[in-house]
């Protein structure tokens, strides 16, 4: 078992560093759609999280619980919801998004948002409040006052774009469902991964799962360095 082990890590270092076509276009497709997915997924959870760490509105614990729960979203479950909007007699399916890149971004923006969004507005509940007052008042409009807030746990709003990254790259049930698993065009790391798993290729499945986590694991470091400078 162990000899296994470490014949599939050397096998997933080799893979990385060795130039393997197949290996980087799954690389390439899967950072470019878990990219894509964070960034659309930002643009719409931070200005929303700003307003619910700094709003007071009556339902606002409600509003935490529907947010805290869409963090556990399992991943078939959006992948299902979506692919119901999509499919051909949907209410989107005269676009023709299912099994394209599209269709996977927008799943994973579903993922990505709730914890982004989460984890802005409490970063923002801990800030304090005075940041955009004294910002306002030195002649600053509402957007750089906003954004003067966020610079202030910008070593926390780092972190939740680091765990939606993290969220999305690793998913299978949006990736599967939504994009058909198609060679050279939506088939990811995850999806490589189960279908060498059920072609009973053991050794080269877990070797993607291995560059999988050096992937993640490289990110985790840049975010960590980028979060320790943010913080000093």
């Amino acid at each position: 078992m162990m000899g296994s082990l470490f014949e599939a890590l050397a096998e997933g270092f080799r893979l990385l560093f060795s130039f393997d076509r197949e290996v980087y276009t799954l690389v390439g497709t899967s950072f470019r759609i878990a990219t894509s997915s964070t960034i659309i997924a930002s643009c719409i959870a931070f200005p929303l999280g700003t307003w619910f760490g700094l709003a007071d509105f009556r339902g606002r614990k409600v509003v935490d619980v529907v947010l805290n729960t869409m963090l556990f979203f399992p991943t078939v479950v959006v992948g299902h919801l979506v692919y119901m909007f999509l499919t051909h007699d949907g209410p989107l399916g005269e676009y023709r998004l299912l099994f394209t890149r599209t269709a996977i971004v927008i799943g994973q923006v579903i993922l990505a948002t709730p914890i982004i969004l989460t984890m802005v507005s409490n970063s923002v509940r801990q800030a304090d409040p005075r940041i955009i007052k004294t910002a306002l008042y030195l002649g600053a409009g509402k957007f750089r006052a906003y954004m003067a807030l966020l610079g202030e746990v910008r070593a926390l709003v780092l972190l939740s774009l680091l765990a939606a990254f993290g969220r999305v790259i690793s998913e299978i049930g949006v990736s599967m469902m939504l994009g058909g698993n198609i060679s050279g065009r939506t088939r990811t790391i995850t999806t490589g991964i189960a279908l060498l798993t059920s072609q009973g290729e053991f050794t080269r499945a877990t070797s993607l799962g291995i560059v999988l986590l050096i992937i993640v694991f490289g990110v985790n470091l840049v975010v960590y360095q980028a979060t320790h400078r943010a913080a000093r």
